[in-house]
């Protein structure tokens, strides 16, 4: 049986050898030791990484955009990521008379650069502890709400202090519940362009029926570019603004990576789940993935079906149909991940273990009791577990009830003091709110939209007696039927003002008291089901409050026992994951090489979609074997590569450096079998899925031709011989 969960890369840094586990924090790169990450292959020093003392280094040139990762690769803020990344950018540019995202994009000169509405470039500038200042806010002896609210208030404190600062925009980042807290201070760009994204057919190559697998040959990569102010500040997109001059970019390599070569990658990890207990695994094994990829599948059927009714719904759909079908396939794939590898079972192993240590030692009496206590809240919350669980999901699906529990919400929070109102709706918000709200319009598609609240409304009227919705309760009355409801949702729908956009707009600046006295049958059914929404949200809060002092407490004997750092759970932080490229055998009989060609993209190709491909890129691909970007051990021009790097959602886009510090490769997807290394890292199993930087220089090279000369020189690479 494998070690089970975190202790491998504990175990082994505190014997001075670095495993592959581990997304560690910027601060934590100095801890590590240095030695071991010489033997891995890393030839620079952890600061030219990231220097705490300068808040300087190669980590300045990667940056957070969108829930994606980007990387600067110009002294001119030129930005690569993930085609995937900028999916949503193509979507606010299409139409039916220029579809973006089939054919992609290239600006031809600066000026031509699309705005990308709503979208920022975060830049990295500074962590500071602040655990203790946290701590102390906290008053003794408080219950979990009382707690939990002392936190966040401090937390809004903190930030508010830090975004005195022009451009900044700051967080305090909690690490496992509640056992570091970290003010993150960044530069905010809000004027983030699109330079080039290659064809749908290209940059999405294999589509859904390719996500998540091995092997790949998926182009999936974009530039962006972020512009500033004449002083290099960041400024709201404007034609007086420039490209941003740096000097924290990464180099490109053109020597690209063979199997073996250490790499490493960095960027800003979303979630995973390593810190919980055994009875927590249990309950996202057994509950949220299972409802998760249930009720995603379902609303990515619905939008996929609306799809193929006509050109303006495929367009409006587009994103939507990608976002779901993505997370509905991460649900499955977690559930098969976390049953394949026992890891519940495994973390019970570990957990027993120390739990046993910890019994002959009374100072680790607090931490068994901890851990006993995160166990009970786990049953405390089951009654209302799935009806919580729609009520959460309600905004993710139905742009009706999105729009109108925003408005009800938004109205809600702003009758307060900025200070006491959810970090969401603070006035530091606003913009982000409309912003998005105004951004959803595109996707709108009333017909679907209709669909998604009858299938969803029907979920909450399958709920067992004692656990409804009140709310939906009272709309449905003895309405079951799916024809029923769709009838309700008709009558909803058909006065209501808050599907237009000027109406809404103008509901977004009114207060709460003149939004009720429109009576808006929409407005009023997402007034009560906000208060339901708030109640359940209380009970969270209440959970966390306890938490953030019940988690700790038990993570602190874990590390004992174990010993040396451990990276902690992945928050949307910015990490740095070590290990090397690396095929792996999925299953007996089975070995999957490490890297990918062009003649393997060719053999795929096909006559459909997703594997069917411009003619004009066949024909550059055919001609091949004579580029300058041919790999002369492969005998080809290389595609993707596998590594054994530690990474989950977020590092999408991430960039893939060398020992050099060299940018080799982008992070863009996991293997089938690593879905569920949010729970636990398997060394033999866990791969993450890159292209290679070459593949995207051919790319720029061969297909795109003269028109890309001046983007590959500003990438480094000289005009052809």
């Amino acid at each position: 049986m494998r070690t089970p969960l975190a202790m491998v890369s504990a175990a082994l840094v505190a014997a001075g050898v670095l495993a592959a586990e581990g997304k560690w924090t910027p601060q934590q790169l100095g801890q590590l030791d240095r030695q071991a990450l010489a033997d891995l292959g890393l030839g620079v020093p952890v600061s030219t990484l990231w220097d705490p003392a300068t808040g300087s280094g190669l980590l300045r040139a990667v940056v957070d955009i969108d829930g994606c990762t980007a990387s600067v690769v110009s002294p001119d803020g030129l930005l690569l990521t993930n085609h995937h990344c900028v999916y949503s950018m193509l979507q606010q540019q299409s139409t039916p008379q220029a579809d973006l995202i089939s054919s992609g994009f290239l600006a031809a000169e600066r000026g031509a650069e699309l705005p990308g509405y709503g979208s920022a470039a975060l830049v990295p500038m500074r962590f500071t502890d602040v655990t203790t200042e946290i701590e102390k806010a906290v008053p003794p002896g408080a219950d979990g709400l009382s707690r939990s609210h002392a936190i966040a208030q401090r937390q809004k404190g903190l930030v508010a202090e830090c975004e005195r600062q022009p451009g900044r925009r700051c967080r305090v980042a909690t690490f496992d519940d509640g056992l570091q807290y970290v003010l993150v201070e960044n530069l905010e760009y809000p004027d983030v362009r699109l330079v080039y994204a290659p064809a749908r057919a290209l940059g999405d190559f294999g589509g859904e029926i390719d996500n998540w697998t091995w092997p790949r040959h998926t182009g999936d990569f974009a530039l962006l570019r972020i512009w500033a102010n004449r002083q290099g500040l960041p400024a709201q997109p404007s034609r007086e603004n420039v490209p941003l001059r740096t000097g924290h970019t990464l180099r490109l390599s053109m020597a690209g990576v063979a199997p073996g070569d250490f790499v490493l990658t960095a960027g800003y990890p979303s979630r995973s789940f390593r810190s919980l207990t055994a009875p927590e695994m249990g309950e996202r094994a057994a509950l949220y993935f299972p409802l998760r990829a249930e009720l995603y599948g379902a609303w990515q059927a619905i939008l996929e079906k609306a799809s193929t009714r006509e050109e303006s719904a495929r367009l409006a759909l587009a994103d939507r149909v990608q976002s779901m079908a993505n997370v509905a396939k991460n649900a499955r794939g977690q559930i098969a991940g976390l049953s394949r590898g026992n890891l519940v079972e495994k973390k019970w192993s570990l957990e027993n273990r120390v739990l046993a240590w910890a019994a002959n030692r009374p100072e680790m009496g607090e931490a068994v009791a901890a851990h006993h206590s995160l166990a009970g809240i786990v049953e405390q919350r089951r009654a209302t577990w799935r009806r919580d669980f729609l009520l959460d999901s309600m905004q993710r699906g139905p742009l009706p009830l999105y729009f109108a529990l925003t408005l009800a919400r938004w109205a809600h929070e702003r009758g307060k003091p900025d200070m006491e109102r959810q970090p969401a709706y603070m006035e530091r918000n606003r913009e982000r709110l409309r912003e998005a709200m105004e951004q959803s319009q595109t996707g709108f598609d009333l017909a679907t939209e209709k669909s998604l609240m009858v299938d969803l409304l029907g979920r909450f009227a399958a709920l067992p007696e004692g656990s409804r919705s009140p709310a939906v309760e009272r709309l449905l009355g003895s309405s079951r039927s799916r024809e029923a409801i769709a009838g309700r949702v008709d009558v909803l729908l058909a006065p209501t003002r808050v599907l237009d956009w000027p109406s809404q707009r103008t509901m977004f600046n009114e207060s709460y008291a003149a939004l009720r006295l429109r009576r808006d049958p929409l407005l009023e059914l997402a007034f009560v089901l906000d208060d339901e929404l708030r109640a359940a949200e209380q009970r969270q809060e209440h959970e966390e409050g306890e938490i953030s002092l019940l988690r700790p407490a038990w993570l602190r004997a874990v590390h004992a026992f174990v010993g040396g750092p451990v990276s902690p759970d992945a928050n949307d932080t910015l990490r740095v994951s070590f290990g090397h490229v690396l095929g792996y055998s999925p299953r007996d009989g089975v070995q999957m090489l490490p890297q990918t060609t062009l003649h393997g993209l060719l053999a795929k190709a096909g006559e459909a979609p997703p594997f069917a491909l411009p003619e004009g890129f066949l024909i550059a691909a055919r001609r091949g074997d004579a580029s300058r970007w041919r790999d002369a051990a492969l005998g080809d021009v290389p595609v993707a590569f596998l590594a054994d790097l530690d990474t989950t959602s977020g590092t999408s886009g991430s960039p893939v450096l060398n020992g050099k510090g060299e940018l080799v490769g982008l992070n863009f997807d996991r293997v089938w079998e690593a879905v569920a290394s949010d729970f636990g890292y398997d060394p033999e199993l866990n791969r993450n899925i890159s292209v290679d930087i070459r593949f995207l220089l051919w790319t720029l090279d061969a297909v795109a031709g003269p028109r890309a000369v001046m983007l590959l020189r500003e990438l480094g690479v000289a005009s052809t011989p």
